[in-house]
């Protein structure tokens, strides 16, 4: 009865959609197998009573609780597979089996009269024992969600003009430097690259913002994400961003904004694939990432590895410069699957965090850019993937023959002033290149 009562009120959600007639019958069926219950049950008290103890071979409603019971074995099951739908850990899943066995045996024993108090405090037994397993299951999943992680990568660690900043400079005086704080180029980008811009700023911005507080700094030198940074350029929030390729959705705003952004390659890095450390698998093809991210392949088995089950693949965010290499560099003509809404993670670092062993997903697959899950989020353990035999190393990125390394750009508009222009054509510069080299990155003319 517990249980179709919660299906009576699981029904409700789908009450003020246009889908009525479904739900209405839901409810109906609901109400008349709960009100044969009850009339049943009422029934044998009542038989109890007056001392008439029909017994359930002898019994002329037979012909009623057989149906009932069919009816009871097919809702239960409709609903433990419906509930296990909603969590992925297996071992809520067992205890939910476990739990709607316990329901339907307790059913069948009232019906039947079969339930006596001895076996009914063995059943209460096991109930109890069930729900401690649920509940304790509940609390692991929660500690496993509350873990306190390493520390993460915190862009304001490479602020510039700061004391105890880790910002790279270089071994001599800049041949571009500003004096005008007002009117240098405002910077925005990926948080990848936050590293590589701060180092441009603090090589030509102005000395006195050696004097200003971090808001000052941030208001020129600006950190969000990849998918907001080209909004920003576009719109006119600032005049420079630094970031992957753009996907079809930011290519299409700005051109139905009438702005023409300009693409100035700058670097070079690796977009790169990792698992957990425990996963003993080594590289993956192009050919095979397709198939595990397009849904073709969805077990750890059907690539070799036995004993890790189903492949859990995390995914960015839409408009993030990680997905947006996923899908273009990739996956291609390839239809990209959807993923589960709790395999999409917000930030870059995240995804990280996912797959390390901190979280315990040793099935899981993600990617992010080298330099960012090697460097920037070094306190977590990952094991990147050789793809199609080729490891991401800075000598393969630079000979061209790791086959996921592209470009990252400085992002102008064309209408951009001569203080941005002269900024690009600094940092495809020498000194420019240097910096990039230094902060961990590949240049332009690296290899060849």
């Amino acid at each position: 009865m517990l249980i179709l009562i919660l299906f009576f009120f699981l029904s409700r959600l789908d009450y003020r959609s246009q889908a009525f007639f479904i739900p209405a019958i839901i409810w109906t069926f609901c109400v008349v197998v709960l009100a044969a219950h009850i009339w049943l049950i009422i029934r044998r008290i009542k038989e109890k009573r007056t001392q008439n103890k029909v017994r359930f071979r002898d019994s002329s409603l037979i012909n009623f609780i057989v149906p009932l019971i069919v009816l009871d074995v097919q809702v239960i099951g409709f609903l433990t597979i419906l509930l296990c739908s909603f969590v992925p850990q297996w071992y809520v899943q067992l205890c939910i089996v476990l739990l709607a066995l316990l329901i339907l045996g307790l059913l069948i024993g009232l019906l039947t009269q079969w339930l006596n108090w001895k076996r009914f405090l063995i059943w209460c037994g096991c109930l109890a024992l069930t729900i401690g397993g649920l509940y304790g299951s509940h609390l692991y999943v929660r500690h496993i969600e509350d873990i306190t992680l390493p520390e993460s990568f915190d862009y304001k660690t490479y602020m510039p003009f700061t004391v105890g900043s880790l910002v790279k400079s270089l071994d001599e005086p800049a041949t571009l430097h500003f004096e005008d704080f007002d009117t240098v180029p405002h910077m925005d980008g990926a948080t990848a690259l936050y590293p590589v811009y701060a180092a441009f700023a603090q090589a030509t911005y102005p000395d006195s913002m050696n004097e200003m507080t971090s808001g000052s700094i941030l208001a020129k030198v600006t950190c969000s994400t990849t998918s907001s940074a080209y909004v920003y350029i576009v719109d006119g929030a600032c005049d420079i961003i630094f970031v992957g390729g753009p996907s079809e959705e930011q290519e299409k705003y700005a051109a139905e904004r009438g702005v023409e952004l300009v693409y100035t390659p700058i670097g070079k890095e690796a977009f790169v694939f990792f698992v957990n450390p425990d996963n003993p698998i080594e590289e993956l093809t192009l050919q095979e990432i397709r198939a595990i991210y397009s849904g073709e392949t969805t077990r750890w088995d059907q690539l070799g590895v036995s004993g890790l089950g189903s492949i859990l693949a995390f995914q960015r965010e839409k408009g993030s410069g990680s997905q947006t290499a996923l899908e273009r560099f990739v996956m291609k003509d390839t239809p990209l699957a959807p993923a589960v809404k709790e395999n999409v993670i917000g930030g870059m670092g995240g995804i990280v965090e996912k797959v390390s062993s901190y979280k315990n997903h040793k099935n899981a697959i993600g990617y992010s850019f080298r330099f960012y899950c090697t460097a920037l989020m070094k306190n977590f353990d990952v094991k990147l993937l050789s793809v199609n035999g080729i490891t991401p190393t800075t000598e393969n990125i630079e000979n061209g023959t790791y086959p996921l390394a592209s470009y990252f750009y400085a992002v102008t508009r064309s209408d951009a002033d001569e203080n941005t222009l002269a900024l690009v054509e600094w940092i495809c510069g020498p000194q420019g290149q240097a910096l990039v080299e230094k902060c961990g990155y590949t240049p332009v003319g690296a290899g060849e």
